[in-house]
């Protein structure tokens, strides 16, 4: 298939050939430049070439926000390229209702045939292709090393929301969270989305944990506004996994080895709809569901046509994750030092709907892969700056809670 004719950005071409010309001294003068040394940055520029090589880009296209995605085919993904390995089928995931009712607050997949860019792309994938966000030099030398890149905390390890292991740090890391102790193929929510003021900290976020083992394996998604990372203010749509407690494996998104994506319609690491206080909601129906050796994530429904990917067992080496999670976990993290930025919408959950964020219609799936709903143990270790209100209503929100809270200093 022959490539379609960009308007306004580079071709990918032209972008690989200026990443393998670029110097380090083209960046290390920048304000936001952070690589350690020149070996640090030459890794950088080493892996994104490693992640060009090979690729054969269809299209290409730009969003409002400044995010450059390219549609390369499935097979030619990090994940794939190089592999003698078969794109796994995705399949329906039953819940326990036999009509699905209207969701009017659900975000719409963001690229469809009818939206063109500002330059004339069409803002869609060729069939047979997935978008992938162009990563650039200036975005990876943020970062200390390659590695610091791939962490979801950047230039530390991470921390799970309800384990804390006498290594683990504990700083920076604030949470207000639901979780229940339960062997889980997965599970399931709405999640209502937002675009918290994250200035010069680092990130806050509203996600899904599924989790298990020690050293801690993990499977995660949710919404992220990190500037620093994404170079917007906005939020979007994230996934992450580790299957060493945030150590040496993991990585966001496509940005490396790990998720094998088969939908077009949704770019992972792609700014989404945000709720305004008293107005408009928006939210995404998510869930994970382990089926036939792969941790599949599903969005705005849960047929094989809402399919974004899948995590393959094999990347927790035989691990707790491999088989099944312990944990389901739900809620919202923020991370910094001293002056925490606001979690969700900013509001406490007392608030309520409209104010508040939240998380509603929230499941888990048990050994067998049968829907149950969650029996979630509420926490908000620092209710001076974020809270959590757990509550089971009528379908459809069933279990769910509002969460969040302005920041601020004295988080403790």
């Amino acid at each position: 298939m022959p490539q379609s004719k960009i308007n306004g950005i580079p071709s990918h071409g032209d972008f690989v050939k200026s990443v393998a010309a670029a110097k380090e001294a083209d960046y290390s003068n920048r304000p936001s430049y952070s690589a350690d040394n020149s070996a640090a940055f030459e890794e950088m520029k080493a892996h994104l070439l490693q992640m060009a090589e090979g690729v054969e880009v269809l299209h290409s296209f730009i969003n409002d926000h400044g995010q450059v995605f390219d549609c390369i085919p499935i097979g030619q993904q990090a994940s794939l390229k190089g592999k003698n390995m078969q794109v796994a089928a995705p399949v329906d995931i039953k819940l326990p209702r036999t009509e699905v009712p209207a969701q009017k607050n659900l975000m719409q997949a963001p690229l469809k045939a009818a939206r063109n860019d500002k330059f004339g792309n069409v803002m869609q994938c060729p069939e047979g292709t997935i978008p992938v966000r162009r990563v650039t030099l200036d975005e990876i030398s943020r970062f200390g090393t390659l590695r610091e890149f791939f962490q979801k905390p950047p230039g530390r390890r991470g921390r799970h929301p309800h384990l804390n292991p006498p290594e683990a740090p504990t700083d920076g890391h604030k949470y207000a969270h639901a979780y229940q102790g339960v062997i889980n193929l997965g599970g399931h929510s709405f999640i209502n989305i937002w675009d918290p003021a994250v200035g010069s900290q680092v990130f806050s976020l509203a996600q899904h944990w599924y989790s298990g083992g020690s050293p801690l394996q993990t499977a995660e998604c949710g919404w992220q506004v990190y500037p620093q990372k994404y170079q917007t203010t906005q939020p979007v749509l994230f996934i992450y996994w580790t299957a060493d407690y945030y150590d040496k494996t993991g990585c966001y998104n496509l940005d490396g080895s790990g998720f094998v994506q088969t939908n077009n319609a949704w770019p992972l690491g792609g700014v989404l709809s945000a709720s305004s206080a008293g107005g408009p909601q928006f939210e995404l129906e998510v869930c994970y569901c382990l089926v036939a050796g792969n941790w599949w994530l599903y969005i705005n429904g849960t047929s094989a046509g809402d399919a974004i990917g899948y995590y393959p067992t094999a990347l927790y080496n035989g691990g707790q994750m491999a088989s099944n999670a312990t944990d389901i976990d739900y809620g919202g993290e923020t991370l910094e030092q001293s002056f925490w930025p606001p979690m969700g919408s900013g509001a406490f959950a007392a608030q309520g709907y409209q104010q508040a964020a939240y998380q509603r219609d929230i499941y888990y799936f048990d050994s067998t892969g049968s829907p149950q709903p969650a029996v979630l143990n509420p926490q908000q270790p620092s209710p001076s700056c974020f809270s959590l209100q757990l509550s089971n209503d009528p379908d459809p929100w069933n279990v769910n809670f509002y969460f969040g809270g302005p920041g601020g200093s004295g988080c403790e």
